[in-house]
């Protein structure tokens, strides 16, 4: 029985259009390090300080870097606000009810994390049980740490209990990384099926929606 989803946000939960990654090029590129398509792709999912340090080879620089970020995605959102991924407040509000626990994880850090929530009108205690950022834990995807944080918050012990779920190989990864029963790809954020099967979750879906039928509930 699975106890916990632990479910990222960006292109899992939450449709963004993509303006992460596009932010995070052009910060980059104004560092005068611009990155290609397949640099980009493989900071998908992760810790968005990490990703800017390894991106720019400047990690003196990675605060200043991550205030730009911050503030361009903020703009970016602003102008077209995020929304939950069709079908997704059912979804959480079905496994919550059915006694499975709701975690978000995410590389955003609360300066970009808690505005979106509470934009959308997610709160911990109501429509999830709990938020984990990249910035709280001791690093980012591909590590587990953020799961392992999650079943903390949450009471969880077994991670044979844990089903993990989101959208790019560093999400997969890092369910493996913690030993999740479930390990779930979504087609519904950045990366392509050939991409995410490549690391063997041991589920794809279109997206989070056919988590409850996929558990039988």
């Amino acid at each position: 029985m699975i106890a916990l989803a632990a479910l990222d946000i960006a292109g899992t939960t939450v449709q963004e259009g993509g303006a992460v990654y596009r932010v995070l090029a052009d910060v980059v590129a104004d560092h005068g390090t611009p990155a290609t398509d397949a640099d980009l792709r493989r900071w998908m999912g992760a810790d968005k300080r990490e990703a800017l340090a390894a991106l720019t080879g400047d990690p003196a620089s990675t605060e200043d870097l991550h205030d730009r970020f911050v503030q361009r995605l903020r703009s970016a959102y602003l102008r077209t606000p995020p929304v939950p991924v069709p079908g997704v407040p059912e979804c959480l509000a079905r496994l919550r009810a059915a006694g499975v626990k709701v975690a978000l994880t995410t590389g955003f850090d609360r300066q970009v994390t808690d505005p979106l929530l509470a934009a959308l009108g997610w709160r911990v205690g109501v429509e999830v049980d709990a938020v984990v950022c990249a910035s709280e834990v001791a690093a980012g995807r591909p590590a587990p740490h953020m799961i392992a944080r999650a079943m903390e918050l949450t009471g969880v012990s077994d991670a044979r209990q844990v089903l993990a779920a989101g959208d790019t190989v560093l999400d997969v990864l890092a369910g493996r990384a913690a030993g999740a029963g479930w390990v779930v790809a979504v087609l519904s954020g950045a990366q392509t099926r050939e991409e995410l099967v490549i690391e063997h979750p041991t589920h794809v879906l279109d997206d989070v929606t056919g988590i409850p039928a996929l558990l039988g509930l």
